[in-house]
C-alpha cells in the first residue's frame, strides 16, 4: 500500500485547509485510515481516524474543528481542518492499518503504512 499526502501550507489562525491522502496498491486490506501530526521537538501524536465502516474518531483538541471524509472512487481520504490554531502547526502524516482497534488508535505502531508528511503552518 502506498500513501501520498498533500495539501499542507501556510494559513492564518482561524483559517482552513484540507489535507488529502491518496492510497494505492492492496487497499482492500486496509480497515482504517488515520492522521497523525508531529510538531517540532515533539513526538508524533494521533489526530483522527476513519474506519472502513465510516466511523470516525478525533483527538479532543481537534473535535468540532476537523473532519474526515473519503472519496471511494479516488481512494482518497481527506482531513478537513477548520478553525486552525497556531498549536495545530505540525507535519501531518496519513497512515493506514489493517487491524486498528479503538484501544490502539493512538499508537503509531498500529498502522502498517505511512505517507510522507505534509507541513501545516498556522500563523497567529
Amino acid at each position: 500500500v502506498q500513501l501520498q499526502a498533500s495539501g499542507g501550507g501556510l494559513v492564518q489562525a482561524g483559517g482552513s485547509l484540507r489535507l488529502s491522502c491518496a492510497s494505492s496498491g492492496g487497499t482492500n486490506s486496509i480497515r482504517a485510515m488515520g492522521w497523525f501530526r508531529q510538531a517540532p521537538g515533539k513526538e508524533r501524536e494521533f489526530v483522527a481516524i476513519r474506519w472502513r465502516s465510516g466511523t470516525t474518531y478525533f483527538t479532543d483538541s481537534v473535535k468540532g474543528r476537523f473532519a474526515i471524509t473519503k472519496d471511494n472512487a479516488k481512494n482518497t481520504v481527506y482531513l478537513q481542518m477548520n478553525g486552525l490554531k497556531p498549536e495545530d502547526t505540525a507535519v501531518y502524516y496519513c497512515a493506514a492499518g489493517s487491524s486498528v482497534i479503538m484501544s490502539t488508535i493512538r499508537e503509531p505502531t498500529s498502522y502498517g503504512f505511512w505517507g510522507q508528511g505534509t507541513l501545516v503552518t498556522v500563523s497567529s
